[in-house]
């Protein structure tokens, strides 16, 4: 049975009464417009349509949630009756950055390398409790290593503050609530040429912090009925996270959720792997977050630079279309199942991300280590 690759889209989240100074995002749900002259609607028909259409957009939201799985039933089945030519055409797109890595480093000659960072799936294994999502003590020397070469930096839909307990490395930059939490390093490890962004911080979305908290404890209110769900505040967006919830019950927890958002026009619910994510309705996202880095170290409208992003998550996509509308920049998808992405490369699991970073690292190391082969040779 061929395996299907399932594009989840943003979420819509219907808004009762849109105003001009909410920002509508892309697949927004508004009132119906009235009807046309001539035209008798009753508003028994209309709500009934309404409902209608609210179902279809539950049903929708389900299956992607289904999508979102990576352990999900169906999605094993298909994996074990061998999906081989699928998975085969996924890769020619999407070769893996490890076969290719001569090529990715060869596109760097004459360029400086950025790294930026996904943390979890990517630095760190998918957990069941988001709040366990530790990373090994031999990824966190990976991405020290790194860090001594090429300015780095972690993008991720977590807190900032938390990553950073998680990662424990004063020398990166980090930008938390998807790019909408952003602080250069405490420390530098290696004086990169055109770092200029030491000390920056820069959070977009401040002014939503206290609307922020409030739907914080009103998902924690309005979910506590669905048993295993857990909602994060990660300061400048809300997670409710539903890997440990009953699929069953996985209907009425997108219900709920979107009950509780329809009071909140300014902020927008998308759908992550196995979590929803409420965020501002500001044009912020990680590709934003990977663009004012950039800049911030000094490569705005640069040629002479190869920025590198490795994420696993729907979320991730922002930056890939970034790098691909630059021109410039290597994007790699890490996942064990095919998925559209506009990544150029793939990864399988954090344990082939930390072998490319070590292979960085080397590929960095080996001239300089020539060069020392030579001065004993003269010495």
């Amino acid at each position: 049975m061929a395996q299907t690759s399932v594009v989840v889209s943003e979420v819509g989240i219907t808004a009762t009464a849109a105003t001009a100074t909410a920002c509508p995002c892309p697949g927004s749900l508004f009132p119906y417009p009235p009807p046309r002259a001539g035209m008798a609607v009753s508003r028994k028909c209309l709500r009934a349509a309404q409902a209608e259409l609210g179902a279809g957009m539950l049903s929708g939201l389900v299956e992607s949630m289904r999508a979102s799985s990576p352990t999900h039933a169906r999605a094993a089945a298909a994996l074990a009756a061998g999906v081989d030519d699928e998975h085969a055409a996924w890769m020619a797109r999407h070769p893996s950055a490890l076969a290719k890595f001569e090529e990715i480093v060869a596109a760097s000659k004459g360029k400086q390398i950025v790294m930026f960072l996904d943390y979890d799936g990517t630095l760190s294994p998918i957990v069941d409790d988001p709040d366990a999502a530790f990373m090994s003590e031999t990824m966190r020397m990976a991405v020290r290593s790194v860090a001594k070469h090429f300015p780095t930096a972690i993008v991720s839909g977590r807190c900032r503050d938390k990553v950073f307990e998680f990662v424990k490395l004063a020398e990166l930059y980090y930008a938390g609530s998807h790019g909408m939490d952003i602080k250069g390093p405490a420390k530098s490890s290696s004086g990169h040429a055109k770092s200029k962004a030491k000390g920056v911080l820069f959070q977009p979305a401040s002014e939503f912090l206290p609307m922020i908290e409030e739907v914080h404890q009103r998902l924690i209110e309005e979910t506590k009925h669905v048993a295993g769900a857990k909602v994060e505040n990660n300061k400048f967006c809300v997670s409710v996270h539903f890997r440990c919830v009953d699929e069953k019950s996985w209907g009425a927890l997108a219900e709920t959720v979107k009950g509780v958002m329809r009071e909140y026009p300014k902020l927008r619910m998308s759908q992550g792997r196995m979590v929803f994510e409420v965020r501002p309705t500001i044009k912020w996202d990680k590709g934003k977050a990977l663009e004012f880095l950039l800049e911030s170290l000094g490569f705005a409208d640069c040629s002479n630079v190869l920025p590198v992003y490795i994420g696993d998550d729907r979320t991730d996509e922002d930056a890939f279309k970034v790098l691909r509308r630059r021109g410039q920049g290597v994007g790699i998808l890490v996942s064990k199942h095919p998925k559209d992405t506009s990544a150029s490369f793939s990864l399988q699991e954090p344990a082939e991300v930390m072998e490319f970073l070590l292979r960085l690292v080397e590929w960095k190391q080996l001239p300089r280590a020539r060069l020392r082969l030579r001065r004993q040779a003269h010495a």
